[in-house]
C-alpha cells in the first residue's frame, strides 16, 4: 500500500495530511519552544485545524507545558520528536501547528512572516523579518496575523463556493 501523508514526524511512524493551505509560517524562540524541539527556535507553520486530517491511532502524545492548557503538543511515540501541536484559544477558531520540517510537501510551507519570542532567543537571526519581543506583543503579533489569514481564508472559500 503506497503512503499518501503530506506530513510525518521525523521517524515517520506518526503520519498525517493537510488538505488547505497553511495560514503562515513563523519562527518561535520562547524556550519552551526551544526545548519541545531541541533547536534554537520553532519553524512553525500553521493551519485551521479543518484543514488537517488528524492522526487517529496512539501514535502521538499529547501534553500541555503550561497553565492554562491552550497548546497541546504532540510527541511521536516512537521517536519522541514534535509531531503536531493543537492552539486552542477560547472564542477563535482552533489552530493546529505544524513543525515545518514535518511538512513533506514544501509547497505547503509559505515564507516565515515574523520572529516571534525574539528576546529570548539563543543567538541572533539576520533576516528582514519583524522580530516581537516579550509575551504581550509577541503573542499579539502573532494573534494578529492569525486572525487576517483566517479572514482571508473565509473570504477565499466564499467567494469560490
Amino acid at each position: 500500500m503506497t503512503d499518501l501523508s503530506n506530513c510525518h514526524c521525523e521517524c515517520g511512524e506518526v503520519k498525517f495530511n493537510v488538505i488547505g493551505k497553511p495560514l503562515l509560517r513563523a519562527y518561535c524562540h520562547c524556550t519552551i519552544c526551544q526545548n519541545y524541539n531541541q533547536a534554537p527556535f520553532a519553524d512553525i507553520t500553521l493551519f485551521h485545524e479543518k484543514d488537517v486530517l488528524k492522526p487517529v491511532d496512539e501514535s502521538v502524545e499529547f501534553k500541555s507545558h503550561k497553565f492554562p492548557p491552550l497548546l497541546q503538543r504532540g510527541n511521536c511515540v516512537s521517536c519522541g520528536k514534535p509531531a503536531l501541536e493543537y492552539m486552542n484559544i477560547p472564542a477563535m477558531p482552533q489552530v493546529v501547528i505544524i513543525p515545518s520540517r514535518n511538512i513533506q510537501d514544501k509547497s505547503l510551507t509559505p515564507e516565515p512572516v515574523a520572529h516571534i519570542f525574539y528576546n529570548e532567543r539563543v543567538a541572533d537571526v539576520k533576516d528582514a523579518l519583524p522580530k516581537h519581543n516579550g509575551y504581550l506583543k509577541s503573542e499579539m503579533a502573532l494573534g494578529h496575523k492569525v486572525m487576517l489569514a483566517l479572514l482571508k481564508r473565509n473570504k477565499d472559500l466564499k467567494n469560490a463556493g
